[in-house]
C-alpha cells in the first residue's frame, strides 16, 4: 500500500500547522487512485515529527511510503535534515520502501502557480 508523508517545516503557530493538515486532507480527496492515505509530518516545531509521520504510515499499513518535501528551495532542511530524519526512519521500518521525492519548490508547476497566484490581487 502506497502512502504519501507530506513533510512541512512546522510552527509555533498552530493555524499555521492546520494548513499544511488541511492540504494533507485536499490531496489525499484530489489523489483519488495514487495514494492510499496521506499524512503530514513536520520537521520541527509542531507533532507529528518526521518519524511519527512515518510511523502513521506503517501503522495505515504502508509497504510503500512516498515523502514530499513541502518547501519552496533546497535549503539546509530541504538538502540535509529531511534526507537524515528519513534514514533514521528507514533504519527502524527496514520492510518498507520510504522514498523522498522532488520538493515542491523544485516543481515546473511552481512557474504557473506563481502566475496564477500574482492575478490573484485584491
Amino acid at each position: 500500500m502506497k502512502v504519501l508523508l507530506l513533510i512541512a517545516h512546522g510552527s509555533r503557530k498552530q493555524a499555521a500547522n492546520d494548513e499544511i493538515s488541511r492540504l494533507a486532507q485536499q490531496v489525499q480527496a484530489r489523489g483519488g487512485d495514487d495514494y492510499a492515505a496521506v499524512v503530514s509530518a513536520f520537521l520541527e516545531c509542531a507533532e507529528p515529527n518526521i518519524q511519527q509521520g512515518v510511523d502513521r504510515c506503517v501503522e495505515l499499513g504502508a509497504t510503500e511510503i512516498v515523502a514530499v518535501p513541502y518547501f519552496l528551495a533546497a535549503g539546509k532542511h530541504v538538502v540535509q535534515d529531511i534526507p537524515g530524519e528519513l534514514a533514521c526512519a528507514r533504519a527502524g521500518h527496514p520492510d518498507v520502501s520510504i522514498v523522498l521525492s522532488q520538493y515542491v519548490g523544485d516543481s515546473d508547476a511552481m512557474v504557473d502557480l506563481v502566475l496564477r497566484c500574482s492575478r490573484q490581487t485584491g
